[in-house]
């Protein structure tokens, strides 16, 4: 067995929450667990046990209590979890009414801002109440396109407080992305800003809204919240006002939290849109409220003194995961902007100057400190800091080792990954374990993860299938427009009968139980962590004349992953320089800077499958070194030998 990174001290281990949770069900259930795989083991084997502890443990605020945990866990998908419960997600977010800090917001255009407890609950009851006046009843989809503000968060416990569906974009997309994902599901109310600004720059947000109304005609009102000036004029944005017209002035009232089914939606992400418009997973109030909890407490060891942080937006599931900190009643540090603008130092300050305890970012994050040698220990006072927490990505065994040697030596180092589509994680940390390098110390509680091989059975010490065996309280209730389940199905159940299929390559070690991540099985983009689908960028990109067809593969580079475009270009056209400039240019603007790709090159042809649809695994498999395994299905195999014979040269750029 490799030597760990970090181990956790005598004291580490009985402070933590999870010790006293392994108390807690000893006590309850007559058992003698002393571990957390001893734990794990039984959370699997005994898995309504194991959420009955939680929800007792964790103390849900339900009007009405659940008849039963789980229907019939032999029905995946189609579990129902906590038949009977009545509650509402926003007032278990809501559960502290004091002086305590909430949230503390530093953005990078110098503003900052600090809102307690008792203030945030105003904030929530002096919005909740128009949204009634408007019309907003329960199912109703409301939604923002806004940055990582704390109005952000306001508006989403108003809009669940009522029973609103939310689903959110960050305002790094472009219009065109934010009417395919909202657009699907016709939300009544839109919050957004006027303007805001990203490494030194401002951009304006209205010209944008102007496309997104027109777009999304379901929208009875936009509700703009000045960020960047006082007054914004919005008289050319369709059924807008300004929050502050909106919003209820006086005193404010109680709040009046719609008591909801368990299974109630309460949050609509989006896929990447691989092949189309992007997905609309519709998730339940009880689990995802249950799961988030399970993992801030037990696997983050959040406490009430903490001060936690994550680089994110609204467009990032961990937007979502962030904001239930509230539930716990810690301090959620937010940010807006670049995290690197003006230098790297730029969010250890922020650590050194607010005393965060809890640090979250992706891999790309830290393979960009590290490319800059970086030595944020050696400068900042990082004394307050007791946990790393990353996701997004793989990160290396040397993006471990460095956390350690340039970061803080006395730390744990909490790498996790899931997916937006059950809002949390099937592999995690916990505070009572060691750290090894490359390695997720675990699959998280009561999800029966397994590795399969190409025939479904389950391996270890080697590269297969991310599966679930069983189903889980967070995984989605269904799809948007999906009434006979069909698209749910495909997505996750088309390869292993009743078995979730997650599409990531993962290896679980024998001899410590860890679990190593190797990225994507299927062809999702992930720069930096962000899932971005290829539909997204050629929807874009074949806009212009000059463009025939084009395909965008991901291929691993130096810790992360980059996009590679490939273009078969019209008959008498060019691969210009200019061309290369005015296709980034387009994706940024219209989509993100995610979108924009590493390399543009020209390719005499793309692969096509017989049913016609392109063959973007194929050609991250040759970038990647990895086999073609699906020639048989293409209707031009010779497409690929451009390919082939170019990853020499690929491999040196």
């Amino acid at each position: 067995m490799r030597d760990p990174l970090w181990v956790p001290s005598e004291e580490r281990v009985k402070q933590a929450n999870i010790t006293q949770f392994i108390s807690f069900v000893n006590r309850e259930y007559d058992l003698e667990i002393d571990s957390y795989n001893q734990l794990y083991e039984w959370s699997v084997e005994k898995t309504p046990d194991f959420w009955e502890a939680m929800w007792e443990f964790v103390r849900i605020r339900a009007s009405r209590r659940y008849d039963v945990v789980v229907d019939d866990l032999g029905r995946f998908p189609g579990a129902r979890w906590f038949v009977g419960a009545k509650l509402n997600f926003a007032e278990n977010l809501l559960r502290y009414r004091d002086e305590h800090v909430a949230f503390i917001f530093r953005g990078e255009h110098e503003k900052s801002a600090r809102m307690t407890y008792a203030e945030l609950y105003d904030s929530v009851a002096s919005l909740a109440e128009p949204l009634r006046e408007v019309g907003v009843t329960p199912g109703d989809r409301v939604a923002a396109y806004m940055p990582n503000l704390i109005e952000t968060a306001i508006a989403m416990l108003a809009a669940t407080s009522v029973g609103a569906v939310w689903s959110s974009c960050g305002t790094e997309l472009g219009p065109g992305a934010v009417v395919d994902r909202l657009g699907q599901i016709e939300p009544k109310v839109l919050f957004t800003v006027d303007r805001y600004p990203y490494k030194g720059r401002i951009f304006d947000v209205l010209p944008r809204l102007e496309k997104i109304a027109k777009g999304i005609p379901s929208l009875e009102k936009i509700v703009v919240v000045p960020y960047m000036e006082e007054k914004p004029d919005v008289k050319r944005i369709p059924n807008s006002v300004l929050c502050s017209d909106f919003i209820s002035h006086g005193k404010p009232r109680e709040i009046q939290f719609e008591q909801l089914p368990s299974n109630h939606p309460v949050y609509t992400m989006f896929s990447s849109g691989t092949t189309g418009n992007p997905k609309c997973m519709v998730q339940g109030t009880c689990g995802i409220l249950i799961n988030h909890l399970k993992e801030l407490i037990l696997h983050t060891d959040l406490k009430r003194n903490d001060r936690i942080f994550y680089i994110t937006t609204p467009s990032w599931m961990m937007w979502n995961w962030l904001i239930s900190s509230l539930a716990i009643g810690a301090t959620i540090v937010l940010y807006d902007g670049n995290p690197n603008y003006p230098d790297w130092g730029n969010l250890w300050r922020l650590v050194q100057d607010e005393k965060i305890t809890i640090f979250g970012c992706s891999a790309s994050y830290i393979n960009y400190l590290k490319s800059v040698r970086a030595k944020p220990g050696k400068i900042y006072d990082l004394s307050s800091l007791r946990e790393i927490s990353q996701t997004g990505s793989p990160l290396s065994s040397e993006g471990f080792k460095y956390v350690y040697r340039e970061i803080k030596e006395d730390l744990h180092f909490n790498s996790i990954a899931g997916g937006t589509d059950i809002n949390g994680c099937f592999a995690a940390g916990t505070p009572i374990q060691p750290v090894y390098a490359g390695e997720l110390q675990s699959p998280a509680l009561a999800m029966k993860v397994k590795a399969y091989d190409e025939n479904g059975t389950p391996v270890v010490d080697r590269e297969a299938e991310l599966v679930c065996e069983a189903p889980s309280p967070p995984m989605p209730l269904y799809f948007w427009n999906d009434p006979d389940g069909k698209k749910y199905k495909n997505a996750y159940f088309s390869v292993y009968p009743n078995v979730w299929r997650h599409g990531d390559w993962i290896i679980i070690h024998s001899d410590t139980g860890g679990i190593t991540f190797l990225g994507r099985s299927d062809f999702t983009l992930k720069p930096s962590g962000v899932r971005i689908g290829p539909a997204e960028i050629y929807n874009i990109a074949e806009k212009f004349e000059e463009i025939a067809d084009s395909l965008a593969a991901g291929q691993d580079w130096k810790g992360d992953q980059r996009v590679i475009l490939f273009v078969k270009l019209a008959p008498g056209f060019q691969l210009t320089q200019d061309l290369k400039n005015r296709l980034r240019r387009a994706l940024r603007e219209e989509a993100s800077p995610r979108h924009v790709p590493s390399l543009i090159i020209e390719a005499p042809d793309i692969p096509y499958t017989f049913n016609m649809k392109k063959v973007e695994s194929a050609v991250a498999n040759i970038l990647n070194n990895r086999p073609v395994t699906n020639r048989d299905a293409l209707i031009n195999p010779e497409s690929l030998d451009f390919y082939e014979k170019s990853l020499p040269e690929l491999q040196k750029e």
